[in-house]
This record gives C-alpha cells, structure tokens and sequence, in this order.
C-alpha cells in the first residue's frame, strides 16, 4: 500500500513537472517576433515596433531631453555660440557662427536639421545624410544628383528620422551598413564590410554617421577623408591635396576648414578601440526592458548608466568611474579654451595687420595658413562628442599644436607689419628730412602687437 502510493505521488510529481516544462517550453518569449512582419522597403519606426515593442520603446526615450550626469552633453538644445561667445568669432562668415546647437539625439534628428537657421536657399540635399532612412532609397533612384539637389526640393520625401533601417536588415535584423558614403569610404581604404564581425559592426553602424566628411566639389557628395588613414593629420593631408576650404574666414581671410563631427576617428586612436570595445559596449548596453534582456535603444552618455557600461570591465565605484570622466573631460576643455584665446589674439593680429598695405605678403600667406591649421585643430575636437574622452591622449595632442601655430600665426602676423615698418623706416633713414612719410605717421597699427 504504501510503495502504491509512493508510485502515485511520484506519478503526479512527473506530470506537474512535464506541465510546467510544456508551459515553458510553448510560451512565447516576450521578445520574439510576433505574427507580423516588416512589409519590404518599410522605414518607419513605428511600423518595426510592432514587431519589435521593447526595443521601440527603448528607441522611444530619446525624446526625454536631459543633461543627465554628462557635464559637456546631454539633450538639451542649448546654444554652443551662448556658452562659448568665442566661437561666434572663430566662425566669422560660416553660417555655426549665427546657429549651432548641441544636438539632442536620433530621434531628433529630422527637426532638427529643419528648424537650424544654418539651413537657406542654396542649402543642398546632401544636408540630409544621416539624418533619416529615406536617403539610401533616394540616392538609389536618383544616382549622384541627389547631393546637389536643392535641400528644400526633396523635403516631403524625407519623412522619418534616424531609425532602425540605418542600421538593421529588415528580414534578419543583423547590423547592416546602409551609409553609401561609408560603403564609398570603406572601399577606397581597400577593406570589405561583409568581413566585419558582428562587434566590429557594433561600431561601424555609428561610423556611418559619427564622422568627418566634406561635400565633393564636383558633385556634391557627401565624402569621407579617410584616403590616407583615420587621423586628424590624414584629414589635413588631403584637404590640404585637393586646396579644399569651407569659407574664408571674415576677419582674416584664412581659407578655413570646418569639422563635422569627427567622433569615430578620434574613437579609433584610443585605448578602448584598441582593446576591442565597440560603441554600442557603452552608448547602447545590454539593459532589462519589459521583461527581456536587449541592447538599449536610448543612446546617452555612458554616464547615466554606468553599471550597465563601465562596471562591466571596470570593477571601482560609479563615483570613481564618473570622476575619472569628468576629470579628463575637464583637462580636454581647459586646453580647448586656452586654443580659442590663441586663435582670437591670431584674427585680431592678422586683421590689423592686413589693413597695413606695406605688409609682407608672404608672411600674411604664412599667419593665414597657420589660422586654418590651428583652427582646424582646434573645431576638430571641439565639434567631437565625447569632450576628448573616446582618445584623452590624442585630443591633447591636437589641441596643444594648435595652440602652438594659433601663437605662430599671431607672430607672423605682427612681424609681417613689423617688417614693413622697419622697411620704411630704413628707407627714411635715406632721404632728406620731410622727404617721406615717419613710423609714427603710419599710425598705431603698424605697431606689432605685443
């Protein structure tokens, strides 16, 4: 009697057990696809989000605008030009000198790019890239003459902001390069994006857009730098090849260089890339959303979520961990200041100089040639993202060569008057008294600046 019931005990015991293990076993995980598909050439988010409803709701909370514990971000539209007034001189003729804001993420990228005052008449549609899914569909029916089309023309077909088709295969949802200035890019450097590896592709999904680039005289089109390599000096090399400008600067002349939003290549010179992070490890962390586990779609800084970002590898406290940001950060943006203030004494000295006519050509050619490098310098690690920190090292590096040909153009400048002015005053020393103009009558800016 009592093995019998022992027998059935354990008979019940199997059956609950096979029960559970049914229910587990049939129950839809909370993250697969459901029933619905993608439809083919779908790009609205929304649409991918009934298929995906966690990671959409992820991708929902870009709207939030917030500083967070980033001191030199976030996603508030504040204005660059109130927070540093400098800059309204350092751009004197380019349009970021009347309108440039700190950007406040993807999803935001669409009203943004509209709403900026940089945008006019002969603004061209090659100001779309990167700011929604609909340009590779567009680019693919109109060929090349989609860059030079004016900005406005295309406006109605340009309908969702940076989303899932950027960087996802519709039917596998594997990371997918979609970036045709990127594919371009990719290829002249002689490397095959099909041999990525899925981590390689966590950060090359960001480089479609996380990145220097210039407008191809020709055709307009959106073009990246890289012939030479990744690093600011590689940039410099071509530009410096093709006699390329953005604007001649108002004050001094100079045939300036203006730098996007280098963060990929100054990424690729520091420790993290060169242990194999990507930047998904810490923009876009694994986190808990509704009941699964995926890759936030809310990308910020790794400040605000430094658990899931850094406490991964690194084993200090949050406290300790944010202080060593904010720190470097803090190191980066002090030196950065120090290269405006030298920049703004370099205007000053070349635009006094040049109302000078007997200043020395060859020396205003030098002083201006040096105000382009040192701003270039100087623009590319302060239109970077991270305040230095994705390569502390490099950033410096820049910033204090800059600060070295921003004080040489400055003393070119000055001597280039000073030079003009001992001329005339050896000239003086020749002729009879009352013969010929004095030092002093030239005026006080024939003075070189001390």
């Amino acid at each position: 009697m009592q093995k019998s019931w022992r027998s059935v005990m354990l008979l019940c015991l199997i059956l609950v057990m096979t029960g559970v293990l049914f229910v587990g076993c049939t129950q839809k995980a909370p993250n697969q696809p459901t029933t619905a598909t993608i439809p083919e050439g779908e790009l609205d988010p929304a649409v991918w989000g009934k298929v995906y409803p966690d990671h959409y709701a992820s991708y929902l909370k870009q709207k939030e605008q917030t500083k967070g514990n980033s001191k030199f971000g976030g996603s508030l539209p504040e204005s660059h030009l109130k927070e540093s007034p400098a800059q309204v001189k350092l751009f004197a003729g380019y349009p970021f000198s009347e309108d440039y804001n700190e950007e406040r993420g993807h999803i935001w990228a669409l009203e943004d790019v509209i709403n900026t005052q940089r945008i006019g008449p002969k603004t061209i549609s090659s100001c779309w890239n990167c700011k929604s899914p609909n340009v590779k569909p567009l680019v693919d029916k109109m060929g090349d003459t989609f860059w030079a089309t004016p900005f406005l023309e295309l406006k109605d077909q340009i309908k969702h902001p940076i989303a899932c088709a950027n960087c996802h295969d519709p039917k596998t949802m594997a990371l997918a390069i979609t970036s045709i200035p990127l594919l371009d890019a990719l290829k002249t450097r002689g490397i095959d994006p099909v041999k990525f590896s899925r981590q390689e592709m966590r950060t090359m999904v960001c480089a479609q857009c996380h990145v220097e680039y210039y407008f191809k005289p020709d055709n307009k089109k959106v073009t990246f730098p890289w012939k030479y390599g990744l690093k600011m000096d590689d940039a410099e090399k071509l530009y410096e090849e093709l006699n390329f400008k953005d604007w001649d600067h108002k004050e001094s002349q100079a045939p300036m260089l203006k730098a996007q939003h280098p963060d990929y290549e100054l990424f690729s010179t520091g420790v993290h890339a060169a242990n194999g992070v990507a930047c998904a490890d810490c923009h876009m962390p694994y986190v808990k959303q509704g009941q699964t586990k995926i890759s936030s779609h809310h990308l910020q800084s790794p400040l605000n979520h430094i658990s899931q970002s850094c406490q991964t590898c690194h084993k200090q406290s949050e406290e300790y961990l944010k202080n060593q940001v904010i720190g470097t950060q803090e190191t980066v943006f002090k030196t950065k200041v120090l290269l405006e203030t030298a920049l703004s004494d370099a205007i000053d000295a070349i635009t006094i100089a040049a109302k000078n006519p007997a200043a020395k050509a060859d020396m205003m050619t030098q002083a201006r040639s040096l105000h382009r490098k040192a701003g270039w310098r100087w623009d590319f690690v302060s239109s970077e993202n991270s305040m230095g920190w994705h390569s502390p090292k490099e950033a410096l590096r820049i910033l204090g060569e800059g600060i070295d040909m921003a004080r040489q153009a400055q003393l070119k400048a000055n001597l280039a008057v000073g030079a003009a002015v001992e001329g005339a005053a050896g000239a003086d020393a020749g002729k009879t008294p009352g013969a010929g103009t004095s030092v002093e009558a030239a005026g006080p800016e024939t003075t070189p600046k001390q």
